[in-house]
């Protein structure tokens, strides 16, 4: 994981196809999904947390069974990790290796879609007395992927801290600390060999903080830079203004120092935290919020770097949850984009980003009944939602601020929106049988404000059903009828919930 940067400047992340071989993908974004918390969501509200939030690749820190098997049939991509405190076994024996890749990879694919296996994490700074068996490590479990065939669909690689990389500004003179050249020129022979990738991690936060002043936080934060401001590499003349491509293009002249010109480097960690101590000043909200959103959309534009600008650049962000059991100072929990009840910690912005972490309020929808739609259908959906869907209902009791008007329309209204913002939005979450649609129109009045409305949009809540499919049966209790139009017969409800859902 993240650990603070000694006297590098930079930590990177990317996915990109290098000098020779011109990446023709398109980036994504990740995300890293930490489990340190103390009230950690089960593994089937993790992925219904991912999949609200359209997010296609995540990375966990171990291969963990129940998560492997609820991420099964999602298409989400997959990056599972052999934990650090494995390694030695794996690289010692290949046998070792060959069974932890039939315990925790043959398992679960094709069914869940692993594509990448990451040995250990920072293994060459955080734990150097395993660096000599880290490529055995690594050729072990790949041998075992070219047993199974899988070789060619899930890489095998490793992440690095980025302060690997010595005398990293100008980017073009920089290299990798030479004490680790017997290790890092077999690792990137094998990197080469197998079609795979650097790991970096990069965090501009630490680069920032620990540059006494000569990094300006905007510089950090990817703000735009009047042209006086931006650092040019006196080398090649390369304008850089940002941290980030700083860092990644360090990585790319320190391979080339040693003559790798072709491997693609991947950001397995990246991100800024939201909040911190008296020590930390600049751990905040807006900060956390402005990194992440410029990294996204740099990242999805397909920017680049200066020198390889158009080169697809991929990134996971550290990370989905914030770890309030994590140890060290208040900022070391506070990484995430959401908190353990799937509420986001803020809401990114990403208007022309696409949907992935469609937490933006910006172009605010709502999801409201139809008019003149059917009552009885209304009224299933709206005693669905509250029972369930989990929705809170209780703004509609009686004496409640949206009790008034007391129609089942307005009602289910409340309770359509409410489910709609519980689901981020999602494709889908505004049906209800052809009963609901999507309005710009904030259907807030009075003292009754809707779930969506004021600016917080409530992604997922920890418990949250998934409205039922044709193919899908529900249980649980209903909730308290709030309308005068009387309850439908159970039977009746229940019969009816299998033919809608929110899709």
């Amino acid at each position: 994981m993240k650990t603070l940067k000694g006297s590098s400047v930079f930590l990177l992340l990317l996915l990109v196809f290098a000098v020779s071989a011109v990446s023709a993908e398109d980036g994504f974004i990740g995300v890293n999904v930490g489990t340190d918390l103390s009230d950690m969501p089960n593994p089937t509200q993790v992925v219904a947390l991912l999949k609200a939030q359209q997010i296609r690749h995540v990375r966990l820190f171990d291969a963990d069974r129940a998560m492997l098997f609820a991420l099964a049939n999602t298409g989400i991509r997959v990056t599972v990790s052999v934990p650090s405190d494995q390694l030695l076994g794996i690289g010692q024996s290949n046998a070792t290796a060959a069974n932890w890749v039939s315990r925790n990879i043959l398992v679960h694919v094709p069914s869940t879609n692993i594509t990448a296996i990451a040995v250990g994490s920072e293994v060459l700074t955080t734990l150097p007395n395993a660096s000599p068996i880290l490529v055995s490590a690594m050729q072990f479990i790949h041998s075992a992927l070219v047993a199974a065939k899988l070789d060619s669909h899930i890489k095998v690689s490793t992440p690095h801290s980025s302060s690997i990389i010595l005398d990293s500004f100008p980017p073009s003179q920089a290299f990798f600390n030479r004490s680790l050249e017997p290790v890092m020129i077999p690792l990137l022979k094998f990197l080469q060999s197998t079609g795979s990738f650097l790991m970096l991690n990069v965090y501009p936060y630490y680069d920032y903080i620990q540059s006494n002043g000569a990094i300006a936080l905007d510089y950090a934060l990817f703000r735009p830079l009047p042209p006086t401001k931006e650092a040019v590499d006196r080398n090649t003349l390369l304008h850089y203004t940002n941290v980030f491509d700083a860092v990644i293009d360090a990585a790319y002249f320190a391979m080339s120092y040693l003559n790798f010109t072709n491997i693609p480097i991947i950001v397995t960690e990246s991100g800024w935290p939201s909040k911190g101590d008296s020590s930390e000043p600049d751990a905040t909200l807006d900060n956390a919020n402005t990194y992440n959103s410029n990294l996204i959309r740099h990242v999805l534009n397909n920017t680049g770097t200066p020198k390889h600008p158009g080169i697809a650049i991929s990134t996971y962000i550290y990370e989905l949850y914030n770890e309030d059991l994590r140890p060290g100072s208040l900022s070391e929990k506070n990484w995430g984009l959401f908190n353990a009840n799937g509420v986001p910690v803020y809401i990114l912005h990403l208007t022309g980003s696409g949907t992935v972490l469609a937490n933006d309020t910006t172009n605010q929808t709502y999801c409201v009944a139809k008019e003149g739609a059917d009552k009885k259908l209304l009224q299933a959906a709206l005693d669905w939602a509250c029972g369930p869907g989990k929705v809170d209902c209780n703004p509609l009791l009686q004496g409640n601020p949206c009790y008034d008007p007391d129609s089942v329309i307005a009602h289910a209204s409340y309770a359509f929106d409410a489910y709609y913002h519980k689901m981020a939005m999602a494709d889908g979450t505004c049906n209800f049988n052809g009963v609901a649609t999507v309005t710009t129109s904030d259907p807030s009045h009075g003292s009754c404000t809707f779930p969506g409305s004021g600016g917080r949009n409530n992604t997922f809540i920890n418990g949250t059903s998934l409205a039922p499919s044709s193919n899908s049966t529900v249980s649980g209790c209903h909730s308290q009828h709030f309308h005068n139009y009387g309850f439908l017969l159970l039977s009746s409800i229940l019969s009816s919930l299998v033919l809608w859902g929110a899709a």
